[in-house]
């Protein structure tokens, strides 16, 4: 059947309806059939009408049914109420479009269009507001968006490229504060007032990529330390592996804490990568001090009194101003380093210490009073552990936990530096701490057992205490050793205890 006779079928079906009289439309109705869940029946037209008020921005449809009574009215061209079928109307602000059909059941269901003259004008002024903010305040997260994107992967990837003797580089020219004549201490001090959070990513880029690697001096779990030449000047370079990456990254972030440089922290010069597509070197650039670790020092060196109190009052004082906090808009959060030992500390060429490997440091936030603990799976040497830390009872969320285990550590390393104290020709070889008690590389139960059980403590020559300078030192890693946390000496009162001594040896002079 076309549609041709189809239209004509149904319009003499309808017809008949309407003549037998059993006619009936169902219609879309508003307020006024909220009994009858909005329909009306009707054995005329649906209707539907919508109103624009130009001056309010308000915009009203009407739902309804026009019955048979009605024929007359809407033949003639008008309702009883005024309404036009079928038209369009405009009446000062008012716009007004009408229709009826009789199509079928709920023929006027949809909103008819607005008006031609009102199209545009439909807008509340709340809506227009609204089809303004939302757009900008899309395209300002976007920006935020990418801004914090770029800064966070700046610094988690820092520089971006480093030479091997012979590599080329395709870098940008040197940053303009580079000049040929100023050395990196000189530079340092210039750009960051001799306590500042780093030098610039620029400069840091610029002097990452003039490094050529010499020779290896150093290796570790993390990777390997090389002595590098920067304008004549030697540096320490520490390559990381990839999967140590959160270590790198840590390492980094924590040395450009600000008012973090200090005589007794490793002088920290640059962080960067290598990435040539399938490995990256992740790069940490520091001072050189030729005589290496503190354990490499001991194990070739003795000490004199004097230069014993010295180099532990160095290593005190590194301390005691890792674990300060400075007040302040600039002001540097406590620090505590978590892997202090013998081989984390270097020697400066006079014979003072320097703190280094910050990779498993935590700062204190003091307005939220909570530790920043960096997700990593490394942990601190067995060895050199506390005992809270050992048997898993230190509070993890009380940031002077971590300082008091620190202090344990350091007088496992005092130990180690008195043993090579000469008074008079005799001095004790070099050893780690615990070496008489557990294996070369002990486990955290062989530890557990020895410290916290058993309880026990590297053993005290009878001789030092014969010795006034190997007494006081003594004395102090005894206080550092307390099973109980809280008794054990804060690094700032080892620092002036050590202080004090110092002057008092000089005055005798």
């Amino acid at each position: 059947m076309s549609s041709n006779l189809r239209t004509v079928f149904i319009l003499f079906y309808l017809i008949g309806l309407n003549i037998i009289g059993v006619w009936s439309l169902k219609c879309r109705c508003d307020d006024f059939c909220k009994h009858t869940n909005d329909t009306c029946e009707t054995d005329g037209y649906c209707f539907t009408s919508v109103q624009f008020k130009k001056n309010t921005n308000e915009v009203l449809y009407n739902y309804r049914c026009f019955h048979k009574e009605q024929f007359p009215d809407i033949v003639a061209g008008a309702s009883k109420h005024g309404e036009y079928c079928n038209a369009t109307k405009m009446d000062g602000d008012i716009y007004r479009v009408t229709a009826c059909c009789q199509t079928g059941d709920f023929c006027n269901r949809d909103p008819l269009p607005l008006p031609e003259g009102a199209t545009g004008a439909t807008l509340s002024s709340l809506e227009i507001v609204a089809c303004i903010a939302i757009p900008i305040l899309i395209v300002c997260i976007i920006v935020l968006v990418v801004y914090f994107y770029r800064t966070g992967n700046q610094k988690k990837r820092g520089l971006h490229h480093h030479l091997r003797p012979g590599d080329d580089s395709i870098e940008a020219p040197d940053h303009p504060i580079l000049s040929k004549g100023v050395s990196l201490k000189h530079m340092i001090e210039m750009t960051t007032s001799g306590s500042g959070s780093g030098l610039p990513l620029l400069v840091q880029r610029s002097i990452a990529r003039q490094i050529q690697l010499i020779d290896i001096i150093g290796q570790g779990r993390f990777g390997e330390v090389w002595r590098g030449r920067w304008r004549g000047e030697n540096v320490a370079v520490k390559i990381f592996s990839s999967r140590e990456e959160r270590s790198w990254f840590r390492e980094a972030e924590i040395y450009q804490t600000v008012m973090l440089r200090h005589e007794n922290i490793l002088g920290f010069i640059a962080a960067d990568n290598k990435d040539n597509g399938t490995w990256t070197q992740l790069w940490l650039i520091t001072d050189y001090h030729e005589h290496g670790s503190l354990f490499d020092f001991l194990g070739r060196n003795t000490l004199d009194t004097g230069g014993m109190i010295r180099m532990a009052l160095s290593i005190a004082t590194g301390l005691a101003h890792l674990h300060m906090d400075i007040m302040g808009t600039q002001g540097k959060p406590a620090i505590a380093h978590r892997d202090l030992k013998s081989k984390n500390i270097l020697v400066k060429s006079n014979r003072t210490c320097a703190i280094g490997d910050l990779g498993l440091a935590v700062r204190h936030d003091v307005t939220t009073d909570t530790v920043d603990i960096p997700l990593n799976n490394r942990v601190g040497t067995k060895r050199y552990m506390a005992p809270e830390v050992l048997d898993e009872t230190m509070n993890v969320d009380q940031f002077d936990s971590f300082k008091r285990a620190d202090v344990y550590a350091l007088g496992l390393i005092f130990w180690e530096v008195a043993r090579r104290c000469n008074v008079g020709g005799i001095y004790d070889e070099y050893q780690l701490p615990f070496y008489d008690a557990v294996p070369p590389d002990p486990t955290i139960e062989e530890m557990r057992r020895v410290v916290c059980y058993e309880r026990q403590r590297p053993n005290i020559p009878n001789r030092w205490q014969s010795c006034e300078a190997l007494h006081v030192i003594s004395k102090l890693m005894k206080e550092c050793w307390y099973h109980n946390a809280t008794a054990r000496l804060t690094a700032l009162r080892i620092k002036k205890t050590l202080s004090n001594f110092r002057a008092s040896e000089e005055l005798k002079m």
